[in-house]
């Protein structure tokens, strides 16, 4: 049995926190707004793994409510959710990203964050692509104060 699923998430992006996709810290003068780390990526992927399965959403595996999340570090979120995904005997086959902002530019970073990612998720980096597209000037994105990722990912089962 093969499942495919969608994630997306925004954050609005401010001064003095931290610019982190997939794990990956990426120097810029704002950084994502979040209860956890703000890791747009990181959600976006966990909530496509999560729905493919119809396991919930990030939000209600770690309810933004709960200060235990305060601060927590994205890809371990993700880590915890795969692992339970893993637990049911699902394999990750592939995933693959966009992630929409104007700055800073992420195709320098790409290799890294596909190697985080996959990391965590235990493949090989090749079943992990992440592509990045900036607003073009319109909407939240274009206006450079927010940013966006969307994840589709495939899942099998024996």
């Amino acid at each position: 049995m093969i499942r495919v699923g969608l994630g997306e998430d925004m954050h609005r992006l401010v001064q003095g926190r931290r610019f982190i996709l997939g794990g990956v810290e990426i120097p810029a003068e704002r950084g994502e707004l979040g209860c956890s780390d703000g890791d747009v990526l990181a959600h976006a992927v966990t909530d496509a793994l999560l729905g493919a399965i119809g396991m919930g959403d990030i939000g209600e595996l770690f309810p933004p409510s709960d200060d235990a999340w305060k601060d927590a570090d994205s890809m371990n979120l993700l880590r915890i959710a795969f692992n339970r995904i893993q637990a049911l005997g699902w394999r990750m086959v592939n995933i693959d990203c966009v992630v929409k902002c104007e700055k800073p530019h992420i195709l320098p970073y790409r290799r890294q964050i596909c190697e985080s990612l996959a990391t965590v998720l235990g493949v090989p980096p090749e079943a992990v692509f992440v592509k990045g597209k900036t607003g073009e000037g319109l909407g939240p994105v274009g206006e450079g104060i927010a940013v966006q990722a969307s994840a589709v990912c495939l899942l099998e089962w024996p």
